[in-house]
């Protein structure tokens, strides 16, 4: 996979522009729920804070909660220790899976299982590029 990436790149397929537009697109797509969740976070504080003491989490776990999700997700749109930060938000994706989605009796649970699942695949991909373009 390591040699495809790079054998594309010099192969230059995209300009340079495009790929830095493609780029963005990217990871704005996959921040954006963690931008919006974050804020939510944010705007309805209290209520957050009691859906969180109904999983048995202590209600102070709600700041480092929107910190970590509105500060990797910035740094990961802005290019800022990105690397570190698509595990971050990997790592919180699977955490908050197996906290809160494990009602598999109720579809739209396993739905939402999955999905954080494979939105924390997408950022260990993130993570992986990182590492292969600072090379």
């Amino acid at each position: 996979m390591q040699q495809i990436i790079i054998n594309i790149n010099k192969g230059n397929i995209m300009s340079n522009q495009a790929t830095q537009t493609l780029d963005f697109v990217a990871r704005l797509l996959l921040v954006s729920v963690f931008i919006f969740a974050g804020i939510g976070k944010i705007t309805s504080f209290s209520q957050t804070q009691s859906y969180m003491e109904a999983f048995n989490l202590p209600g102070f776990l709600i700041i480092p909660t929107i910190a970590v999700q509105l500060g990797a997700a910035i740094c990961i749109l802005v290019g800022f220790s990105t690397r570190n930060a698509a595990l971050v938000l990997a790592a919180f994706c699977v955490t908050t899976a197996f906290i809160f989605h494990l009602d598999f009796a109720d579809r739209m649970q396993q739905i939402m299982f999955l999905k954080n699942l494979a939105i924390a695949g997408g950022f260990m991909v993130l993570a992986q590029y990182e590492l292969l373009r600072s090379k």
